[in-house]
Parts: structure tokens; sequence; C-alpha cells
């Protein structure tokens, strides 16, 4: 379970704090960092840290991590809407790599479903939002060592103290426990660590050495990390062989009774149905209305499952994307009413498209995901300024049309 590097309202907001109380670093050894490390020790010690795991835990140290403090620093704030959010998130290639890692891992998924109870195709949603099946720990110069970056974080970000100093501590019982070498010990720049991006407290309450071989790894072991996700939801709740929702349709009067709570059958006498008429399984089950985006988009009516995938993320985008990813995994539908997108935004299926296209011109040489980052928006200048196009970067339709042609 990460740390919110970023905040995620229910509208979609993406709100990415900017740090102002951080203290300017030095790139050679810097002492002051060095007495930091070794003042802190006694706070370590209190909870049971040794010396020699301290000691060892942060060999070779020096500096704080610039890279720690860029990223903390230097986020700007940015707007995402529900489609981009599920478009990156839920699309062919994300769909195809997990039915491909279902049959690739599927003994494991079933001795996990057996054992905790939940299902695979919701933990292969969980793996591949949080780290496309594993495809991230490979860009290893985007990782850091777990201690150095959560010292950095304690020591020269104000804002991030308390979280820093506790995960820190946690990370560092994790290296004493013999679960994992200094070698390994790597996750993001907040601290999020593995296949499943647990933070090291969240790691301390529900690890699980799925592989049985005497170490609860879920960097190197995939049976770890999905068994660790799978407790997190199991100890919070999760109910086996019950759906995290239903997307519905509003009647007339259906928006005054958003966020509140009834059991799916009286849902279903005020007028709200499934987009296909399907029937509503489990008619006595609670569930409240969701809005997500307003009257203008789907409606769902969400059960006890969503909340307790929030639990891993608070987020209602995040957890719609594990509910809708893991429906399609499942082989069941994804959602069937269309979002309220601008007129000339593109559809999942036109982002890949688009892709395609400037790679065949010569623009683009990354990988086709469907994701309209950094590098496929300056691809996009390049062919407006090669073109004679308004030189925006902004993925349109327009845009799509003149790629065509």
């Amino acid at each position: 379970m990460k740390y919110f590097e970023c905040l995620i309202s229910r509208s979609g907001i993406i709100l990415i704090a900017i740090s102002l109380s951080l203290m300017p670093l030095n790139t050679s050894a810097d002492t002051n960092f060095q007495k930091w490390i070794t003042d802190f020790y006694s706070i370590a010690a209190k909870s049971g840290i040794e010396q020699t795991t301290y000691e060892r835990a942060f060999d070779g140290v020096t500096t704080p991590d610039a890279d720690v403090i860029r990223k903390a620093n230097f986020q700007p704030e940015f707007t995402s809407k529900i489609w981009d959010y599920l478009d990156a998130r839920v699309n062919p290639l994300s769909i195809n790599n997990g039915l491909r890692m279902a049959q690739q891992h599927a003994e494991t998924l079933k001795a996990i479903e057996e054992k905790l109870g939940v299902d695979a195709a919701t933990l292969l949603a969980i793996w591949s939002v949080e780290s496309n099946y594993g495809a991230a720990l490979e860009r290893t110069s985007r990782l850091h060592y777990v201690p150095r970056s959560l010292a950095t974080l304690a020591y020269a970000d104000k804002r991030r103290q308390k979280f820093a100093r506790t995960q820190l501590v946690a990370a560092l019982k994790i290296l004493q426990s013999g679960d994992i070498t200094t070698t390994d010990l790597m996750g993001s720049w907040a601290g999020a660590m593995g296949h499943t991006q647990f933070i090291p407290t969240s790691y301390l309450a529900y690890a699980i050495d799925m592989d049985q071989d005497g170490a609860r790894d879920i960097w190197n072991s995939v049976p770890d990390a999905l068994a660790t996700a799978a407790n997190l939801l199991k100890e919070n709740g999760w109910r086996s062989g019950e759906t995290w929702g239903y997307e519905v349709k509003l009647p007339e009067n259906g928006l005054q009774y958003e966020d509140q709570t009834k059991t799916v059958g009286e849902w279903e006498k005020l007028g709200f149905v499934r987009p296909q008429g399907q029937a509503f399984p489990r008619p006595e089950k609670k569930a409240v209305l969701n809005m997500m985006t307003g009257s203008d988009s789907p409606a769902f009516l969400m059960t006890r499952n969503f909340f307790v995938i929030k639990r891993y993320n608070n987020s209602d985008f995040y957890a719609l994307t594990v509910g809708v990813l893991a429906d399609r995994l499942a082989g069941r539908e994804g959602l069937i009413q269309p979002w309220a997108r601008p007129v000339d935004a593109l559809t999942i299926e036109e982002k890949f498209e688009l892709q395609e296209r400037l790679a065949e011109k010569g623009y683009y040489d990354s990988e086709i995901d469907g994701i309209l980052g950094r590098g496929s928006r300056q691809a996009i200048r390049a062919f407006q300024t090669d073109t004679g196009l308004t030189i925006n970067g902004q993925p349109t339709k327009a845009l799509l049309e003149a790629l065509r042609e």
C-alpha cells in the first residue's frame, strides 16, 4: 500500500503538493546529513534496531538522495479526468498482459484464493495498476534505495518528516528480519516497495511468505507479493465471491440520492437498473450511490469490496479502475455507458492508433501503450512543427486525422 504521493479527489483533480520546506542539499558528502543519520540511531534503537543492522543499512550513504528531493519538490499540479485515468490502466495492453499473467501464475493465484479468499482477477488488477505486472521494477534508474530515500525525506522535508521517520524504522525492521538484503531493498522515492507497492509499515502488517522459502519477498517473489496484497484486502474485510459494485442507469430523479446507502433491492425499486437490464444477484446487500463525475456520466452502486480496495489506495478513481480491470480479466464486460468526454477527446482505441501512426512516421519510439505521457507529447509537438500545425502537444481527433492523411 503506497504512501499518497498525490491526492486524488472524486472530481478527478490530482493535486500533488509542492513542499516549500526542503533544506538545501550538497552534492558532495553532507556532514549534516551524516550527523542526522548518526543521531537517528537512538530513535531506531528504541524500536529494537540493532547497531549492526543500522550500520549495514547506511553503509556508504553519505549524502541525501537529490532525486528524491527533486521528485518531492517539483511535481506540478495537473488535472486527470476519469476517462484518461481509466484509459491509461484499463486498455488492450493491460488486459492482454493480465490474461498472460493469469496463465503464467495460475497455480499461485489459485492457491492464494484458496488460502485468503481473494480472486485472481482482483489481484492481477492491483498488480497491473501498481507496477505494470512488475515491469516498473525493471526500470532500475527510477528506483531508490529505501533507507536512503526515507532518511532524505526525514532529514530534508519537514512536511513528510513524521511519515518518513516511521517508515524508515519499519524499513530497518524489514532489513533486520532477513527478508531482504540491502541490494534489493529498493522502492519509489517515497518508499513504496515491490510488485504491489507496499510502504514499509504496511509490509510489516500484511507481508506473507507464500512460496515458503523463509522470506517475505515482495520484490522478487510474485507469490509473496500477490499474497501480501490479498492479505491486506482480507484483513480489511474483503467479501469473497462478491463484486466491487454495479454500473447503473439513473432514474429521472436519481441524482437526489447521491452518496446515500440502501440495499441493492431498494435501489432497484427506486428505478436504478443495470445498463443492459441484467439482474442484481444480491439484492439484500447494501450499496452506496456514487456519481463519480456527476449526472452526465455513468453512475455506480458501490458495495463493500469497493471500499476495501480503497484501503489499498484511498481514491475512488483507483478503486473503480481495479474493479473494472478485474472484471475484464475475469471475462466480464467493462463499462457500458460512455463518459462525457470533450468532443475532440480521443477514445482509448484512438490513443493507441495515435501512437502507432506517430511511430510509423518516425516521431515516436517508445512502447505503444495508449498512455499519452511526455514522450507521446514530444512526438506530437515534433509532428506539429514539421507539418505547420499549431504546436501545443495536445492529442486530439483533429491531430489524429492529420496523421491519417
